[in-house]
């Protein structure tokens, strides 16, 4: 047991890493359970289409709403109290919603109410716990890291969460939230038990946080290797969002798999991405950041192309395979190196920068992917994603092989 322990989280971690890791695990379990329970509530309480779609949107808005916001909070004050603070708050909400289910008072707008709380709370919470990570381990260890906490988010929250919810949601509607509630607090006593250094933030001048914001910006925009990666996120994520955005549609008609073939889509999806990140030393020890950065993004970009020419379920399920493999591997070697090149007092505002990238990207591709699927059918939005996939894949090239090294680049002299 102590050897496998020693192998999934090694002794040079730290205690602190493994009190993280603990509440990373946890809160995915609770985060899971939500992905479930969330959407069947609303289902069972209202069929009112644009009702239905209000609570999603509602998820999508606190990123871009507050991530700046986030980021410049987790530089200011004490990274892991916003963390406790915001977690305890996430389990109040979550019982007042259950305590209305049993109650009976509960409706359609308090639902979507508690849902963008909760959104705008784990905006705070995920934004400031993404910065704990670089100031646990040492920076060769950042790699390792990320890894062992993308398999617990992929395990517990993709795989294992889900089923969990709809089971306790069918025992009862109220127990998925009360479970959530309790998995969430415990979450915030785990991180409790972390001791942080400090941060580096030069508390001698104070300055409004919209200054703190402007700054983190200006750091971004004059790091070409950071700007680079921002960039190629917002431009793939708007790409990947618009094919996203009728996967259902592309799932149930195109390949005529039904609601169950869709689920499994997305259940394959997340066991090639454990498979990828259970792997991901191996891969790192031979394969230069760089490299593997290029060979992501053609795999992202030859997946558009192969599911816009497919209409057999089995080859999907294969792409989506790949595809899930490829996406956390990507995505723990994006987070890596931005954690390597940013200093430890603008990882918040950084961090911040990216998230609004990350979703800012996933809005404005699905509003893209609605309006050709409404036209042209349900694979174009699946070409339009090929298409500029490719294209800024030739644009980008040549700088992957820098944004890999974004650490060696002299940071930019402050304003």
């Amino acid at each position: 047991m102590s050897r496998l322990v020693e192998t999934v989280v090694p002794q040079r971690l730290g205690a602190g890493f493994r009190w993280l890791l603990a509440s990373s695990w946890v809160s995915n379990l609770g985060d899971g359970i939500a992905i479930a329970a969330g959407p069947l509530l609303v289902a069972s309480l209202t069929h009112d289409a644009l009702l239905v779609a209000l609570a999603a949107l509602l998820q999508w808005l606190p990123p871009l709403l507050f991530g700046l916001y986030a980021g410049a909070l987790a530089d200011r004050l004490d990274r892991r109290l916003i963390v406790v603070t915001v977690d305890l708050l996430r389990a109040a909400v979550l019982v007042l919603l259950a305590l209305s289910v049993v109650s009976g008072t509960v409706s359609i707008g308090l639902v979507l109410v508690a849902m963008f709380l909760l959104g705008t709370a784990e905006v705070f919470a995920d934004n400031t716990s993404s910065t704990l990570l670089p100031m646990l381990v040492r920076r060769e260890d950042l790699a390792v890291g990320n890894a062992r906490l993308q398999t617990g988010f992929i395990t517990v929250n993709q795989l294992a969460g889900p089923p969990i919810g709809a089971a306790l949601f069918a025992a009862g509607t109220a127990l998925p939230f009360v479970t959530q509630a309790v998995l969430v607090a415990l979450g915030a006593v785990l991180v409790s038990r972390i001791v942080l250094p400090a941060h580096g933030r030069d508390r001698s001048t104070e300055s409004h946080v919209r200054q703190d914001i402007a700054e983190g910006f200006r750091w971004v925009l004059h790091h070409a290797a950071v700007r680079t990666l921002v960039l190629t996120i917002f431009v793939f994520n708007i790409t990947f969002g618009a094919a996203w955005s009728v996967l259902v549609l592309y799932a149930t008609r195109h390949l005529g798999m039904g609601a169950i073939g869709f689920g499994l889509l997305t259940t394959v999806s997340a066991v090639g991405g454990l498979i990828g990140t259970m792997s991901y030393g191996w891969i790192t020890r031979r394969v230069r950041l760089g490299d593997l950065m290029r060979i992501g993004l053609l795999i992202e970009t030859l997946t558009h192309l192969a599911l816009a020419l497919t209409t057999r379920p089995w080859v999907a399920m294969v792409i989506f395979f790949v595809f899930g493999a490829h996406a956390f591997i990507w995505g723990t070697t994006s987070i890596t190196v931005r954690q390597r090149a940013v200093p430890s007092e603008l990882q918040g505002r950084v961090g911040g920068v990216n998230l609004v990238g990350v979703f800012g990207g996933l809005v404005v591709g699905s509003g893209i992917g609605g309006l050709l699927a409404q036209h042209w059918g349900v694979t174009a939005p699946f070409w339009f994603a090929f298409a500029g996939s490719a294209l800024f894949v030739v644009l980008i090239w040549g700088q992957l092989s820098h944004i890999a090294h974004a650490d060696e680049e002299p940071a930019p002299a402050p304003a």
